[in-house]
């Protein structure tokens, strides 16, 4: 009889052909998506040649999105657009998304169904655990790995001991998944997961949409986390109704599965908070922050450029003006989504409050384009990452917050709730 054993515990064995797998234990799995984007891509395709691979493993398993520096910004990212685009089409790849259907891969791949529960994904982005919240195994990789798995299908792993984050009650007015990822991370730290799978549950997860899921697997790597897993339910089943191209399996953790750590926490104890630089664990209450004042706000990216997150910035700015002396730049993360804020009358609400409302793009999020900073200015935003440098100058600063808290930022000119509007 097989070992008690974690979601990811159970998936790993399921692709490895085993009945059971333990922490520390290294296997290989096959895989069911590779993901790359512009910036990995090439890379990766040049480890395809380098392997003196002719074809890839499965044209309709390998996911190719330009996102990163698409629209192109220079002739250095068009030509690395270009690479990824030749190679798509000559190897007849199923799941290429060219500039104009696409939109951040993150979004894209659960949006379109690509992605369903069960599935062990390995992406050359490091945000690539984002699938977790659909009950998938998926983590980052590098490229060399990554153009492994392009050509082979497979790739190895060493099972990851698995936190479980029981997070029960109500949040408080204001608070969000956002609130609740940043709230774990600022409670064990950047590495406080370090090679870990981190699964979520309890009645606040449960109680949480999808995109709210998608937030809290998305940051799951800014605590260290290895995977960022949520179980399937009844909501994750009704947003996945005739969504998924193709059949799925539900993992679901033993009552009896071992883990390295159980970490209560009460919703009740969850504010609205904001990263200051410049780390993600560096969390602060927004009460905290008023007297931080802003140059910009950013509300977008695979974190928070969901249609959720749209709805939430507008509602925020629906009659206001962003403030004299600040950029508030509107990015949502596909060209669903994009069609839903005009279809809501979203977009005119962002334009009206003379707002940037731009076609889906990862931006200025790693520092790409489209809203870079300038030495000593300061940015909240709802990205994932506030390195030194991670949005332009060394010298400048990102703080990380929800995407109510960002418009209401953007408005006020300096971090606050909507409720101080």
């Amino acid at each position: 009889m097989a070992r008690p054993m974690t979601v990811a515990e159970k998936i790993l064995a399921s692709h490895a052909g085993l009945d059971e797998v333990k922490p520390g234990q290294l296997v290989e799995c096959d895989l069911d998506i590779v993901l790359a984007n512009d910036i990995t891509a090439p890379i990766a395709i040049d480890v395809f040649r380098e392997l003196g691979a002719t074809e890839v493993f499965d044209r309709d398993r390998i996911c190719l999105v330009p996102d990163h520096y698409a629209p192109n910004k220079d002739i250095k990212s068009a030509e690395q657009t270009k690479k990824m685009r030749d190679f798509a089409h000559e190897q007849h790849v199923t799941h290429y998304y060219e500039q104009g259907c696409a939109g951040i891969e993150h979004a894209l791949l659960p949006e379109r169904g690509v992605v369903v529960p069960g599935d062990l994904i390995i992406g050359a982005d490091s945000h690539t655990c984002t699938y977790g919240a659909l009950g998938a195994f998926s983590t980052g990789v590098g490229s060399t790995d990554a153009g492994v798995g392009i050509a082979t299908g497979r790739a190895w792993f060493k099972v990851p001991p698995t936190i479980r984050f029981e997070i029960n009650g109500e949040l408080e007015d204001g608070a969000t998944a956002k609130d609740i990822i940043l709230h774990i991370i600022g409670m064990i730290g950047v590495d406080g997961a370090l090679y870990q799978a981190m699964e979520f549950a309890g009645s606040t997860i449960e109680g949480l949409s999808m995109e709210g899921r998608m937030t809290i697997s998305n940051m799951a790597i800014e605590a260290g986390g290895k995977a960022g897993i949520i179980e399937v339910d009844d909501v994750a089943r009704a947003w996945l109704k005739g969504r998924c191209e193709r059949d799925y399996v539900e993992y679901h953790a033993d009552p009896d599965a071992e883990y390295a750590q159980v970490i209560a926490i009460d919703a009740a104890d969850i504010k609205p908070c904001v990263s200051w630089p410049h780390l993600p664990s560096n969390t602060h209450p927004v009460s905290e922050s008023r007297h931080i004042m802003i140059d910009q706000a950013v509300i977008g990216s695979c974190t928070n450029g969901r249609i959720e997150d749209m709805r939430a910035a507008a509602e925020v700015m629906r009659g206001h003006k962003v403030a004299d002396g600040v950029r508030c730049i509107v990015i949502p993360a596909t060209q669903a989504v994009f069609r839903q804020c005009m279809k809501e009358g979203l977009t005119d609400i962002f334009l009206d409050a003379n707002c940037v409302f731009s076609t889906p793009t990862c931006g200025p999020c790693l520092g790409g384009y489209m809203g870079i900073l300038a030495a000593g200015e300061r940015c909240v935003s709802t990205t994932n990452r506030n390195f030194v440098g991670r949005m332009g100058d060394p010298t400048s600063e990102v703080y990380l917050a929800s995407p109510a808290v960002a418009a209401a930022s953007a408005v006020a000119g300096h971090i606050c709730l909507p409720s101080d509007l």
